[in-house]
């Protein structure tokens, strides 16, 4: 039976695991290596890793980690972090990752997009789009939500989208490590406005936030990283993932 994917987010800094609130405060969280494996024994069906200081620190994700992580990994992963050129992709691609994550860029230079999905295909290519809601309008921040955009969020799907992005990862940055819940709203408007997959992250805190993307907001695949590292009110750290049987009944009536 079809069922949405269901995809670890998890944030790198200085080649550890690390959780932030609202784009802040990241705290270490563990090994990114102990990560994979575990969510190797749990079958997991695709990971994503950003690396938070990679755009700030001009340079991308290190590429001894991302081959360690590809020669580990038994599901498809996804990198982000920093990519602003073609040989950026193609090195990411070449350590193993199926998928590269362009957020920044995809504001400021849509074309990358554009290049990548000829050479790659549109389906390695990942549009990410970190969204603020302003005064009822949903608001692009790019640079690890750190430099206001002049763009909305549906008109940057759409342009996303145009360019040559296979997928949209849309993120709500008001409900980052918050665990009350996704965005349903933004959720819905991206996927009103774009007719290619959409990913939501940002605010899960139990597994029914999950059926909730995806029968309110029309979501594709879902993502979260809290909900994946930490476990009970005082947030333990504990990486876990839902088993076969828990995801099949999260969406039996999907």
């Amino acid at each position: 039976m079809y069922r949405p994917r269901v995809i670890p987010c998890l944030l790198l800094k200085d080649k550890g695991l690390v959780k932030t609130i609202k784009f802040k405060d990241p705290t270490y969280v563990g090994d990114p290596m102990n990560a994979v494996k575990i969510f190797n024994d749990a079958k997991a069906d695709e990971l994503v890793f950003l690396d938070i200081t990679a755009t700030k620190e001009n340079r991308i994700t290190d590429i001894g980690v991302i081959r360690n992580i590809g020669e580990e990994a038994f599901m498809p992963f996804a990198v982000g972090g920093g990519i602003n050129s073609l040989e950026h992709v193609s090195q990411l691609i070449s350590a193993g990752a199926e998928k590269v994550v362009i957020n920044t860029a995809c504001v400021n230079n849509p074309s990358l997009l554009t290049e990548a999905s000829k050479i790659y295909g549109r389906q390695s290519i990942v549009a990410s789009i970190d969204v603020k809601k302003e005064g009822g309008e949903y608001r692009v921040y790019t640079n690890s939500g750190k430099v206001r955009s002049s763009s909305n969020a549906a008109e940057a799907a759409q342009r996303a989208e145009a360019a040559g992005a296979g997928e949209i990862m849309i993120n709500s940055m008001d409900r980052d490590g918050m665990q009350e819940g996704y965005d349903i709203e933004l959720i819905k408007l991206i996927c009103d406005a774009v007719s290619i997959p959409v990913i939501a992250v940002g605010g899960a805190g139990q597994y029914e936030h999950f059926e909730e993307a995806v029968s309110q907001g029309g979501a594709s695949a879902v993502a979260a990283g809290s909900l994946f590292v930490f476990i009970g009110r005082k947030r333990a750290v504990l990486i876990n993932y839902p088993d076969s049987d828990e995801l099949q009944e999260m969406f039996a009536h999907e």
